[in-house]
């Protein structure tokens, strides 16, 4: 892989192609681009490695760290929510740089889409989607990556999604990272996979086609009211401290509902649907199959019923 590897998004909003401006891009280039990175994968992908740089991300020095991020990367801060420390300006109101991580939009920013046949945005991301997994699928990965087993880690599981509809929503360190529930439903089942902590950036995902099975992931079996049942996967990554839960599981939710949210680190979630019931816009299904993720906002429409 060339050092002039670039990481393209279509922009849905400014309806224009971006270059992405990639956090820790070196690092990664590194640990999957070198020869000498490689070799030290196993622990660049340990959760203990993640953990330990995760806790170094909730000392009250890193908060110093936090004004200069919003600066380099452009961040809309007025967006956001203020941190702990609320009387000070919102660039020095967080504690950490993990409660600026985890920092929530001011009320009204985002709104779910109101009508019952078109999914929100689950997530602020870079979105993928397919029509239906199958064994010929190439992006991002080989296609024998994207089957509903290999995703869900349980056969049994796994066969009501086995040809539907598939979205990856990747998160960047950059973005909002907290998740929230498509549509109105229930929790059927929800468990835990381990696994390794790679990178899911592109340039990463390059070089290993098994990061979405690999990773340690999170997996949540939804029966919702317009889109039927649901296979909600947190993939982590590289650097991410946790997966937090916010939203109680025993609980139903409605569409919108904050579901949780990842410490530090870019991270992923995955969407697998039953064949046949919905399928996802237009756009990320053109960008898709020109090997381009669409940037989409939390609410958005990304999927509509049949």
């Amino acid at each position: 892989m060339s050092q002039g590897f670039e990481i393209q998004v279509f922009n849905r909003y400014r309806n224009a192609m971006e270059i992405e401006k990639v956090y820790g891009d070196g690092m990664v280039k590194f640990a999957y681009g070198n020869p000498i990175g490689r070799l030290l994968g196993p622990v660049i992908a340990s959760k203990l490695l993640s953990q330990i740089y995760g806790k170094s991300q909730d000392s009250l020095s890193s908060a110093g760290k936090v004004a200069p991020f919003i600066k380099a990367f452009n961040i809309r801060i007025d967006q956001f929510e203020k941190g702990s420390f609320a009387d000070k300006p919102i660039e020095a109101s967080y504690r950490s740089f993990n409660e600026f991580f985890i920092r929530a939009f001011r009320e009204g920013e985002r709104a779910f889409t109101p009508n019952d046949h078109e999914m929100g945005a689950f997530a602020e991301a870079r979105y993928f989607g397919h029509a239906a997994m199958h064994d010929e699928l190439t992006v991002p990965v080989k296609g024998a990556m994207l089957r509903a087993v290999d995703l869900i880690g349980d056969h049994a599981l796994a066969e009501d999604f086995i040809g539907g509809p598939l979205m990856i929503a990747r998160l960047c360190p950059v973005d909002y990272h907290r998740y929230h529930y498509p549509d109105d439903g229930k929790t059927l089942k929800a468990f835990s996979v381990p696994g390794d902590l790679h990178s899911v950036n592109p340039l990463a995902l390059r070089y290993r086609h098994d990061i979405f099975i690999k990773n340690e992931r999170r997996v949540a079996i939804l029966e919702t009211e317009h889109f039927g049942k649901l296979a909600y996967i947190e993939v982590g990554a590289t650097c991410v401290g946790k997966i937090v839960q916010s939203f109680d599981e025993s609980k139903a939710f409605k569409k919108g509902d904050e579901k949780g949210y990842f410490l530090f680190g870019g991270s992923t979630v995955v969407l697998c649907g039953e064949k046949g019931r919905w399928v996802p816009s237009d756009d990320i299904l053109t960008n898709t199959k020109a090997g381009v993720e669409t940037y989409i906002q939390l609410g958005d429409v990304v999927a509509e019923t049949y």
